[in-house]
């Protein structure tokens, strides 16, 4: 039994458009918080056996002359400190002063992270540059692997389709950390670009399965003499011979992200949260939107070419 799925792809695109604006509307609205990686500054992870009031901490350090500085509670008796960029010597001497006032609470210094806002500029600049050149190698390889598929639509629409589906695991992705940015405080940095560029690569990987199984049968049976089966359930029944193999590659790439988000440590936390968006995401587009792009640029052609 075949499943319909391009039947429907207006509804799909109505619900990935609700999921884009919503997207765009928390970047707008709220952003994104970029970590010391962008921005610079001084990142300090202290654990204490019994946690200190957050004022003592601030008055402790007030002869410091640190400016704003920003103190996050995290799990257990552990706070984050995000000050400006200190060196190692102002390090020592505030460390110093932690220990000789909560002596009592036996403060442990448990990572210390100080970055110069010009290192911090040229990471982003980096990391801008990379997620650029990997769409660009990605639209080389698309172009070139469906060079010699010129009916009944032009190759380079599958290479369209595929960039439409890759923005829309990205918006989505970059949405979701946007939102959790506002309400759980959570930063970006260099384990969020990585796990970008791991959603464009995944995303891509799923659509291309797809478009080649199309390929396949396009070879086989639209071309060939007396057919009787249309586009558009050609790629249907293309979608429904790989759903299987999708739906299994991202639930077995999803289980264990989903056990590391629940269970894992801060550091790596939320790099899985941002994979296990972009991999639902690619899995989703590639199967309900990316061909029924392809269904609908060949539909719009027809429409065309009868109105000539």
């Amino acid at each position: 039994m075949l499943i319909n799925f391009i039947k429907y792809r207006k509804l799909w695109y109505l619900i990935s458009g609700v999921l884009f604006f919503i997207s765009v509307g928390a970047l707008i609205f709220w952003g994104i918080k970029f970590n010391i990686d962008f921005t610079g500054g001084t990142l300090w992870r202290i654990n204490f056996t019994e946690m200190p009031p957050k004022e003592k901490l601030l008055e402790s350090l007030k002869e410091f002359e640190l400016g704003e500085i920003n103190i996050q509670p995290v799990e257990g008796n552990t706070v984050i400190l995000r000050l400006k960029q200190i060196n190692e010597d102002t390090h020592q001497l505030i460390w110093n002063k932690i220990k000789k006032d909560f002596e009592y609470a036996k403060p442990l210094e448990e990572k210390f992270d100080s970055i110069g806002p010009a290192i911090g500029y040229e990471t982003r600049r980096k990391a801008f540059w990379a997620t650029i050149f990997s769409i660009l190698m990605i639209c080389i390889y698309v172009a070139l692997a469906f060079r010699k598929v010129s009916r009944p639509i032009n190759s380079f629409k599958y290479g369209i389709a595929t960039l439409v589906a890759l923005f829309h695991d990205v918006f989505l992705t970059v949405g979701a950390y946007a939102i959790m940015s506002h309400y759980r405080g959570i930063e970006a940095g260099l384990p969020f670009i990585a796990a970008l560029l791991t959603v464009l690569g995944y995303s891509v990987n799923d659509t291309i399965v797809v478009f080649d199984r199309t390929r396949e049968n396009l070879t086989k049976f639209f071309y060939a003499s007396g057919t009787k089966e249309s586009f558009d359930e050609l790629v249907n029944k293309s979608l429904n011979q790989v759903l299987a193999r999708s739906i299994n590659t991202a639930l077995t790439t999803l289980l264990p992200l989903i056990a590391i988000y629940i269970f894992g440590g801060e550091s790596i936390k939320y790099f899985a949260f941002a994979l296990i968006v972009g991999i639902a995401s690619g899995a989703y587009s590639s199967i309900f939107i990316a061909s029924s792009i392809l269904v609908s640029f060949y539909n719009r052609n027809r429409m065309m070419n009868k109105t000539k």
